[in-house]
């Protein structure tokens, strides 16, 4: 089976350090992969290369076997960090925060048309948001907001959905809805890479695992990656860390 998203040698390089360092992996249709790693370990580099924001300096990123390109990047959804921050004033409803998702495929002045709403429409019900339609962006909570962003990020159905801590500012009890709701996406066959610092909920939600810190310490199923001891971890992180595993009660902290 060929890979639908693959990493080959990677490097790259700032001017005073480098980033990351012959990074290898491959994601399978339907995986969901978490990338684990401190801050500082090349993650962010490594999603702007991703998202074509940073040139490549040296390997390459494929997309269904094909080298990526503008046109490519474009099949990736992407939901960034900051997605569900800083929203307060602006001034969009649901429904159209969710609509301006379909822009990338629209000509200059195109209107959306009676399909386009009803793609919404369908989103929508799908991620269980249709009863905020028309409530403003800035009235939702953390967990509401994070939904939203996600249902923008598929209206265009892309290959691939990317998310970047995607749980930061959102209160305990929403941030395990929303890792139903990924586990809800996983099971439809979508694609995702998540980007995290949560070690534990990696253990209970993803079916792969890459540790990232410049080098790839480990890439493998998350039964693997259980398997790891804490001396493992530590070494992956490059300073002591205490597994999470939220199915058998050990906590965790990075």
């Amino acid at each position: 089976m060929e890979p639908i998203f693959e990493i080959k040698h990677v490097d790259y390089r700032y001017p005073d350090k480098r980033a990351l360092q012959d990074i290898n992996l491959k994601v399978f249709s339907g995986d969901f992969l978490a990338i684990a790693g401190p801050n500082g370990s090349g993650k962010s580099t490594l999603l702007k290369l991703i998202l074509g924001i940073l040139p490549m300096q040296s390997g390459e990123i494929l997309v269904n076997g094909e080298p990526l390109t503008q046109q490519k990047s474009e099949r990736i959804g992407y939901v960034s960090q900051k997605a569900n921050a800083g929203n307060t004033g602006f001034p969009a409803t649901v429904k159209e925060v969710i609509t301006s998702g379909l822009i990338q495929e629209k000509k200059l002045f195109q209107r959306f048309s009676r399909q386009d709403r009803a793609r919404v429409d369908v989103l929508m019900e799908r991620l269980n948001i249709t009863h905020l339609a028309e409530k403003n962006i800035s009235q939702l909570s953390g967990g509401q907001q994070q939904r939203v962003f996600i249902a923008r990020a598929l209206i265009s159905n892309p290959s691939i959905l990317i998310l970047d801590e995607p749980t930061v500012g959102i209160d305990a009890k929403h941030v395990a809805e929303f890792y139903e709701l990924l586990t809800q996406l996983k099971q439809e066959g979508i694609t995702i890479l998540m980007v995290t610092h949560d070690i534990g909920v990696v253990a209970d939600t993803a079916t792969n695992v890459a540790c990232l810190n410049q080098h790839l310490h480990f890439h493998g199923t998350v039964q693997q990656f259980k398997s790891l001891d804490e001396v493992e971890i530590s070494k992956i992180y490059g300073h002591p860390v205490q597994f999470v595993d939220h199915d058998h009660n050990r906590e965790c902290c990075v």
